[in-house]
């Protein structure tokens, strides 16, 4: 089970500044976009080993990840263009992350590529459950929001304690953690989505 499921459960804490954001007259799209610069910056940062500032990228990612879609219910300003858009951001911010953390060296590139493919299929086949008509399915073992904790946490405890396990750094063991898991929860939608069509 995800953390995925439990957006709506945390929606609550973020109601003051989703008013804030609407005072403010602050889109949907513009936390989308926000969200993709951080990304962004959080590979270039982690690419250049800037581990402190990559962390801090991560975190406004995942705010911003979480505001356009608190401001976009409300507002009541939910749209097929605005989830097309949050979708496609969120698969270019894994691979932003994800490629600079192993294209800078802090993790070898089998592993990284490995934690790649596992996590955009298990995203694909999540949001290709709603294609197909079964409805989105956030279900498995490692969704987007388990993977942006456990790139916080990592980067916290790497930041203070930096520690390797046979010649792997924490951030090595994150990304092949990434890599089973993510394929694992692909085999798991996958099968979900298949049971439920003809």
């Amino acid at each position: 089970m995800t953390l995925d499921q439990y957006r709506s459960h945390v929606n609550v804490y973020f109601d003051p500044l989703v008013s804030i954001a609407i005072r403010c007259r602050l889109t949907p799209n513009f936390f989308t976009i926000a969200a993709l610069l951080a990304s962004a910056a959080a590979g270039v940062l982690f690419f250049f080993r800037m581990e402190f500032f990559a962390i801090v990228a991560v975190a406004l990612n995942a705010f911003c990840d979480a505001m356009d879609g608190a401001v976009a219910r409300a507002t009541n300003a939910q749209s097929k263009r605005g989830d097309f858009l949050d979708h496609a951001v969120d698969r270019y911010a894994d691979i932003f992350i994800i490629t600079g953390i192993f294209a800078g060296g802090m993790v070898p590139w089998q592993i990284g590529v490995f934690a790649l493919t596992g996590v955009l299929m298990s995203s694909y086949l999540g949001t290709q459950a709603q294609a197909v008509g079964v409805g989105r399915y956030y279900g498995g073992l490692l969704g987007r929001a388990d993977r942006l904790v456990m790139i916080l946490v990592v980067g916290i405890i790497d930041l203070l304690v930096p520690l390797s396990f046979y010649s792997l750094s924490l951030f090595g063991w994150m990304l092949l953690l990434f890599g089973i898991f993510g394929h694992i929860t692909a085999l798991q939608r996958f099968a979900y989505v298949w049971a439920k069509v003809e």
